[in-house]
């Protein structure tokens, strides 16, 4: 009885997508545009097209789920581990942006 909810709930997702406000200013993706798309393609199971839309959403997923390991049972590393997935976040952002931002540009 879930599955017809979830596929729902998938379905209504994909329809209300909120438009990128910076794009629609400077005609250029932001370094967000594709968050959205990933973590419904995530939601389907289609952990390859997630990659392909925004690269950086699973590991942003995977350090979450650590921050709240962490507040729970209190991880010796803890402090290194969050500046290393923070710093290795922010690069896995700008190396697909600069990416993409290169592949419009050859394609202009």
């Amino acid at each position: 009885m879930l599955l017809p909810f979830y596929i729902h709930a998938i379905s209504w997702l994909e329809q209300h997508q909120l438009p990128c406000l910076f794009r629609a200013a400077f005609h250029v993706d932001c370094p967000g545009c594709g968050f959205q798309r990933s973590s419904i393609a995530l939601l389907k199971g289609d952990i390859g097209q997630s990659l392909a839309y925004y690269p950086a959403l699973i590991p942003m997923l995977l350090f979450f789920v650590f921050l709240l390991a962490d507040r729970k049972f209190q991880f010796r590393s803890s402090e290194i581990i969050r500046k290393t997935g923070i710093a290795a976040i922010f690069i896995i952002i700008l190396v697909f942006y600069i990416s993409k931002l290169t592949n419009q540009n050859n394609l202009l």
